[in-house]
């Protein structure tokens, strides 16, 4: 039997035991069905040999090598991961359109007496069930910019409204990055996992309730926004925080530890402003970062990189309220968060 997706909800209360997804890894490894298991029927490399031999032998060639190679691993699996299961399990198996390879693996599953079923179009229709939530579909939830220039703490004090019962969007956390040219934390998902776990998100979000997102451009790091939730982040009323440069300067400091700790990151994200600040300024902040000056350096890109920047990405929506904690310390951060809490269940209280 098949199982048919209509939308993203489909894909979370379809209800079976286990999802499978039986690609090979390189293609599960990008993206793949929220809490889908990784049991590939052929791996890259056979994937790659069989798809050669289709193409420059014949398909009766390749299917036959497929059969063996689809065989042998569905064994592999059904002796390794998949022996504690009983007979009352229900696995959902899905390939890259719902073809052979999961039809194959799913019906060696059924001969077992298993009570499996394959997904109507495979990964392709998962895809287009988050491309419409994504792409085609408005927000369904009211969304509040958090806003404010670099070094004012948003993504702390995102995460402290959370605390506080507010509904968030952790943008920066989906994508694994900061949103800033120091921002890189590591490898990013690829575009297509960044919308997955983005989807997940937006689909439980509580209708009824706003949702803050931390004001950012179009990417964050390389990941693009999709268009929907960009087009309700450009509409979305702000609150914004406002705070001393040298209060912000601080706190990149002891937020950016990671960064200032490795001195040839450090030097290289600065060489690549070049284009932007010209040869004797990037020198000058080499110099101060070499000479351990943190909180000078702070200051000047605060200054001289980010303010100007920042103030031109800025869309031209509603201001429901600005917040001034006056420190960035654990006292001043928490006011900001109780601030900030309140002004998200309220009405915008004036026009940007």
């Amino acid at each position: 039997m098949v199982y048919a997706i209509n939308s993203f909800q489909d894909c979370l209360s379809h209800g079976y035991d286990t999802v499978i997804d039986v690609r090979a890894p390189a293609e599960f490894a990008e993206d793949h069905m929220p809490g889908a298991i990784s049991l590939p029927v052929l791996d890259d490399a056979e994937r790659a040999r069989v798809g050669t031999i289709y193409k420059q032998d014949n398909p009766f060639s390749a299917r036959k090598i497929g059969a063996a190679l689809v065989a042998r691993n569905a064994a592999r699996h059904i002796e390794g991961p998949l022996a504690h299961h009983d007979g009352g399990w229900r696995p959902l198996v899905y390939c890259w359109r719902g073809g052979q390879r999961s039809n194959s693996f799913a019906s060696i599953l059924a001969q077992i007496g298993w009570r499996v079923d394959v997904i109507d179009g495979g990964y392709r229709s998962f895809r287009r069930a988050v491309n419409a939530l994504l792409y085609e579909t408005p927000m369904p939830v009211q969304v509040v910019l958090l806003d404010g220039n670099t070094g004012t703490a948003k993504t702390e004090l995102l995460h402290m409204v959370a605390a506080r019962g507010g509904q968030i969007l952790d943008l920066e956390g989906l994508a694994n990055h900061r949103g800033s040219v120091f921002g890189a934390m590591g490898q990013q998902p690829a575009q297509k996992a960044f919308e997955t776990a983005l989807a997940e998100r937006i689909n439980a979000l509580d209708p009824t309730r706003p949702v803050l997102i931390e004001a950012e451009s179009s990417k964050v790091g390389a990941r693009v926004v999709p268009p929907s939730l960009w087009a309700a982040m450009r509409a979305a009323p702000r609150i914004t925080i406002e705070a001393p440069v040298d209060q912000r300067a601080r706190y990149l400091v002891a937020a950016y530890g990671d960064v200032i700790a490795d001195a040839t990151r450090l030097n290289g994200v600065l060489a690549a402003l070049r284009p932007h600040q010209g040869a004797a300024r990037i020198e000058h902040w080499q110099a101060l970062a070499g000479s351990g000056a943190y909180l000078d350096l702070a200051e000047e890109l605060i200054l001289h990189h980010y303010d100007p920047r920042y103030g031109r990405q800025r869309g031209a929506a509603g201001l429901r309220g600005t917040v001034t904690p006056g420190t960035l310390d654990r006292e001043g951060l928490n006011r900001a968060a109780d601030r900030i809490a309140a002004l998200l269940m309220q009405e915008p209280v004036s026009a940007g």
